[in-house]
């Protein structure tokens, strides 16, 4: 696969997020999906091979793992700078949706039993198992890897814990490592990254600097600015997962000290499902309800950075030392391994929680295939097929 020029410009990579960030439903697993067509299909930025490495490295960082891949994607097109780029373009909108949302001048209301929003989930269920179609092709091209898939897929179904994913994406790894003989595929040209290890050997320092002393510091210094930085940063910090496993966490950061209330909370946590982009923008209504004055979007503005920030520190760090390390045959092997792996992770969360939260009627089964057919064989963009979905999923609604 020819791969275009890998030098591109902050407004290039800004505008390819932004679309992205407005249309991208789902949740993280989705976004994989919207990515790996938009980067990989249509722009050709990246390769498969590169491109499922950098999901299987997400994987292994805490925060959100979706958000992380889109920093990597947009370091590797131009730099740091590129990097901040794609962040705005993907996260800006929902975070802008629920900071309007916390001063109560949407409409959006009560959307749990919203047709539309139906429509949008049963559009993940299509953008999902397309990508999972696609990656099963193209990493999983022989019995061994394939079965390696179905093994992962099958494993954190019966587990579905954040520890078993990295536990089994590891033992991926080595088995890639000594029984994937490198004959088996080619794992495509080594694409560097335009990341110095100086650089990189800073962000990590900062990453431990800034996890271990903000809470020491709180123990010293008395300013509820310092509390509310150090609660976000330690939630970005110190969850797998991302997505849906950060809520509990935040909700025992922010309610027991009286910062947002219960019903609060959960009203949140309602719009964030309805809007596009990453589930961490939620911390941007918690901000701007925490911070309840005038100024209150900078609120919303600061958590926002203070969650998002150990994904930028970690990616950086990471991505320098991984890049050198996947262009020797060994971890070549390991990472066919792990590459397998995320295929049977995405095969599972195709399932749990995606088919099980969207499909529940036959009318569901048919939208989802409708718009499977029109990503899959009229190569239709994701973002219309979405919007159909959801008139789809309102229609539905509607009649019943």
């Amino acid at each position: 696969m020819h791969l275009r020029s890998s030098r591109g410009s902050f407004l290039e990579v800004f505008i390819a997020f932004l679309r992205l960030g407005l249309t991208s439903f789902g949740g993280p697993v989705a976004h994989l999906g919207y990515f790996r067509h938009e980067f990989v299909e249509r722009r050709k930025w990246l390769n498969e091979h590169t491109y499922a490495d950098l999901v299987a490295l997400c994987q292994f960082l805490p925060g959100p793992a979706s958000s992380q891949v889109g920093i990597a994607l947009g370091i590797r097109r131009a730099g740091l700078l590129g990097g901040l780029a794609a962040w705005l373009g993907f996260t800006l909108p929902s975070a802008a949706a629920l900071i309007l949302f916390a001063y109560g001048v949407t409409a959006i209301g009560d959307v749990a039993d919203s047709g539309w929003l139906r429509g949008l989930k049963i559009a993940a269920v299509a953008v999902v198992a397309l990508a999972v179609w696609g990656m099963a092709r193209n990493l999983c091209p022989d019995r061994p890897r394939a079965t390696m898939a179905i093994a992962a897929a099958i494993t954190v179904l019966v587990w579905p814990t954040a520890i078993v994913q990295v536990l089994a994406i590891a033992l991926a790894g080595i088995i890639g490592w000594r029984l994937l003989p490198e004959s088996q595929t080619d794992s495509g040209p080594v694409e560097q990254f335009p990341v110095g290890r100086v650089v990189a050997v800073i962000c990590l320092a900062l990453f431990g600097i800034l996890l271990v002393g903000l809470p020491l510091l709180n123990q010293v210094v008395s300013n509820e600015h310092l509390q509310v930085f150090d609660s976000f940063y330690r939630a970005g910090s110190l969850v797998f997962g991302g997505g849906h496993v950060v809520l509990p966490l935040l909700q025992a950061q922010v309610v027991p000290p009286g910062w947002v209330g219960s019903e609060e909370f959960i009203a949140g946590y309602g719009a964030a499902q309805a809007v596009p982009g990453p589930l961490f923008t939620f911390s941007a209504y918690l901000g701007t309800m925490i911070y309840g004055n005038q100024n209150a979007w900078m609120g919303g503005l600061f958590t926002l950075t203070a969650i998002f920030l150990p994904s930028f520190l970690l990616v950086i760090g990471v991505v320098p030392f991984w890049d050198r390390l996947r262009g020797q045959s060994g971890f070549r092997g390991a990472f066919r391994g792990i590459n397998a792996a995320v295929v049977g992770l995405l095969l599972a969360a195709l399932y749990n929680p995606v088919w099980t939260s969207a499909v529940h009627t036959r009318e569901d089964f048919g939208l989802a295939l409708a718009a499977f057919a029109l990503l899959a064989l009229w190569k239709w963009p994701p973002w219309l097929v979405v919007v159909l979905a959801a008139l789809g999923g309102q229609i539905i609604s509607f009649v019943q």
